[in-house]
């Protein structure tokens, strides 16, 4: 999947205008919330944990519709709790977002 890091501030720029500095706040509070769940699923130990973390990474995804983002999400729920492939993906994604 391809991540387009400017993809984030275009969907807050089309949900709240030109203004810099709340889209550069509401950027931060994004990334945030994303990586609070990565590092959730990185500790989660029960499929129960696991799949919540993921389906919470997924909906936020999809409120700023990030269809490569959602996609990862989508495959850690199918996944084990601590699978490191999918951990290393969704890090690597959000890097990508961050630098957007």
């Amino acid at each position: 999947m391809s991540y387009d890091p400017g993809a984030l501030n275009a969907a807050l720029a089309a949900a709240v205008g030109e203004d810099s500095a709340l889209i550069a706040d509401l950027h931060v509070a994004f990334m945030e919330s994303a990586l609070r769940q990565v590092d959730l699923l990185a500790r989660a130990r029960c499929d129960a944990n696991w799949e919540l973390a993921a389906w919470r990474l997924k909906g936020l995804a999809a409120s700023f519709g990030l269809a490569g983002l959602m996609g990862l999400a989508e495959d850690a729920a199918r996944s084990a709790p601590g699978d490191p492939r999918i951990l290393k993906q969704l890090r690597v994604a959000l890097a990508n977002l961050e630098r957007g």
